[in-house]
């Protein structure tokens, strides 16, 4: 299964970038050898639209260009369910044990996600009710995304 992260806005050079490219790498080291077949980060740039609504719709047509056939999607949202590391690493296991070909992970800009595409996602997850710039959404999402596979690995990472 290839996991993929479509984001809308993009990281500067800095802290944040150091710390997506260093999970980002850390996945990529240890996925393969659990069936995972890579990892894909997609930054679109943020709509220039003088309306959300108008926005939203854009941001949402080219996060939807960028989506394969038979992926499941997974949607960041402050409304959405909070999952503790090993439910989220389960939930992957079970998606890639499922022969689901992909996992699309997709943050919003600062407007957030369409309804409709929140509503076309198979999984809707928060980190928690506080509203997070999306550069530190994405260094969450990736180091989430890195520990759950150590926990299907097997691997001392996670300590819960």
């Amino acid at each position: 299964m290839r996991l993929t992260v479509i984001a809308v806005g993009k990281l500067k050079q800095g802290p944040e970038r150091e710390l997506a490219d260093r999970y980002k790498s850390r996945f990529d080291d240890i996925g393969r050898k659990l069936g995972f077949r890579g990892l894909d980060i997609h930054e679109l740039g943020e709509s220039r639209a003088r309306d959300a609504a108008a926005r939203m719709a854009e941001e949402a047509a080219a996060i939807t260009a960028l989506m394969a056939d038979g992926s499941v999607l997974v949607t960041l949202d402050e409304r959405g369910q909070s999952l503790d590391s090993a439910s989220f690493a389960s939930q992957l296991g079970r998606w890639r044990d499922a022969s689901v070909p992909g996992t699309i992970f997709v943050i919003g800009g600062a407007d957030g996600l369409l309804p409709e595409l929140r509503r076309k996602a198979k999984l809707c997850l928060s980190f928690g009710a506080a509203t997070w710039p999306h550069q530190m959404v994405r260094v969450m999402l990736l180091e989430q995304i890195y520990r759950a596979a150590t926990i299907l690995a097997g691997h001392p990472y996670h300590r819960a």
